[in-house]
């Protein structure tokens, strides 16, 4: 039996812009995502029928309320395909972190069943089905930093940030998670933060090609830390850390918990995240991931 593999790997935003509720329900916002080079596994193979979905994760249902098997319904539906498929899941990215790891899922999903199948739906087709499964997932249809705009799903690649040319990601998970809809109902008690100015994520993705990533760091920005550094007071120790430390720009990613830090260096970055483990003991998530 073929197998056919696909990694999926998260994102972190490195600016998200909430400019207002919108009439139906979701939040008009900018964002600037960039692609983290770490990534859960996906095996495909086709099957007489049905779907099989198994996961290593036991928290993760296996079933419609996990977006791998939402999206493979979709695709099914578009595709008209009869056979059935199998998928196993693992996973290596946290979840309920701020990091799309369930809408990078859903879209490689997507991806590696469209190759599966011999591409039977088009890349504006993916589209279609990424934008209704949820905001983040048609990022991950691409591989490249990029400019959000919408709810998320309207998306414009951008070429590689000069700024960030051998910096490393260091990433940080407490070990709880923020409920995003929460994030965005709390929103309501900090109105600057609920209706952004627009233009941010324009003058920030300028800088970080410009070259100059401790000028470009200033201008990273998250609508949603305002509620969650509020109930959550140790992610803003955390930024004060690596600010104290050397980093040259430091966010909690979506709707978090992830709190991230850009080094300008992998060797920065390894040497910061022993310094923190002392501070703060190693509970929780940690990984440091070169930008590119």
């Amino acid at each position: 039996m073929t197998t056919h593999v696909k990694k999926s790997p998260c994102k972190v935003n490195l600016l998200l812009n909430i400019l207002g509720r919108r009439s139906d329900g979701f939040h008009e916002l900018e964002t600037v995502f960039h692609p983290v080079n770490l990534c859960d596994t996906l095996s495909f193979a086709k099957v007489a029928s049905g779907i099989q979905l198994s996961c290593n994760e036991a928290a993760l249902p296996v079933d419609g309320g996990n977006l791998v098997h939402r999206a493979t319904m979709k695709f099914i539906e578009a595709s008209h395909i009869t056979d059935g498929i199998r998928i196993h899941l693992e996973k290596r990215i946290p979840m309920a972190a701020g990091l799309g790891g369930g809408s990078g899922n859903a879209a490689s999903t997507l991806l590696g069943l469209n190759e599966l199948f011999g591409e039977p739906l088009s890349i504006a087709q993916l589209h279609g089905i990424a934008a209704a499964l949820g905001s983040d997932v048609n990022f991950f249809l691409q591989t490249k930093p990029a400019l959000a705009a919408g709810r998320g799903e309207k998306i414009e690649p951008l070429e590689d940030f000069a700024a960030m040319r051998g910096a490393s990601f260091l990433l940080i998970h407490p070990g709880f998670g923020i409920s995003t809809p929460w994030a965005y109902r709390e929103l309501a008690r900090y109105p600057s933060a609920l209706n952004g100015t627009p233009g941010r994520a324009q003058k920030l993705i300028l800088l970080l090609q410009a070259g100059d990533l401790a000028t470009a760091g200033r201008e990273f920005y998250n609508s949603l830390e305002a509620p969650a550094l509020e109930k959550y007071p140790v992610l803003a120790l955390y930024q004060e850390f690596f600010r104290e430390n050397g980093a040259s720009a430091t966010l909690m990613s979506g709707s978090g918990s992830t709190t991230f830090a850009l080094f300008k260096n992998q060797y920065s970055a390894e040497a910061i995240a022993e310094k923190f483990k002392a501070k703060f003991g190693s509970a929780g998530w940690m990984a440091v991931v070169p930008v590119f």
